[in-house]
């Protein structure tokens, strides 16, 4: 569950007000649209729900997390909860598809065991199976993103945040990649999705957040093309 109660953020000093009094409530297993022009608010609200930063004013909780009360120490355990999707991707060059996935495993002590069941497991759900052995240099942008989902996803967190994840692939991949989402929002796991893509947004249809100027400007359900 993501929850945002009262949130005010402010950078230099009370100078720039980042986000107002934003109230947001996002329980589990929901898969949410986040959009708004440049400027909005988009970036710090993806900080706050890593905990890049802490609210000036209000309390944000993510995942059984009280982030503004969260001590140092507490949040790498933390951030271990949710999956990260970037827009460049940020594979690791040196290690094969099969390697980036599974490295992420490794670094929260997963068995060996556990890897070699989940690390397939994964690869099979975004159609990789046949790339494992690859590079990140012998894929195209679109497997490249899927290699990102599918290590995203490998320690089954109770969060993916998807900051742009189709903002550097080609238009026709990009509903394929928010089609894998989906699917994994059907295995339980909420998924929120940070896009200026609009297009996608009237296709899929769903929960639809709204930011602009730092204050939610909308938050509803609409029907999506992809239904007629």
């Amino acid at each position: 569950m993501v929850e945002l109660k009262n949130v005010d953020v402010y950078y230099k000093e009370g100078d720039v007000e980042a986000l107002n009094d934003v109230n947001l409530r996002i329980n589990d297993g929901e898969f949410v649209f986040i959009v708004g022009s440049s400027g909005a608010g988009k970036s710090t609200l993806l900080k706050l729900l890593t905990r890049e930063r802490t609210p000036t004013n209000g309390r944000v909780f993510v995942n059984g997390y009280n982030l503004s009360k969260l001590r140092e120490w507490k949040i790498p355990k933390f951030r271990r909860s949710i999956g990260m999707i970037f827009q460049d991707f940020r594979l690791i060059p040196n290690l094969t598809v099969y390697e980036n996935v599974a490295f992420v495993l490794r670094v929260t002590d997963r068995s060996r065991r556990f890897i070699r069941q989940r690390v397939p497991y994964v690869l099979n759900l975004v159609r990789l199976t046949e790339k494992a052995r690859a590079y990140p240099s012998q894929l195209s942008g679109g497997e490249q993103q899927r290699v990102a989902i599918a290590r995203a996803f490998a320690s089954d967190p109770g969060l993916i945040i998807a900051d742009e994840p189709t903002g550097n692939i080609d238009p026709e991949l990009s509903y394929e990649i928010v089609e894998l989402l989906k699917d994994i929002n059907k295995c339980g796991t909420t998924v929120l999705m940070v896009t200026h893509e609009h297009d996608l947004v009237k296709y899929f249809g769903g929960r639809i957040i709204s930011l602009k100027k730092g204050s939610v400007d909308f938050d509803d359900y609409i029907g999506g093309n992809n239904e007629e």
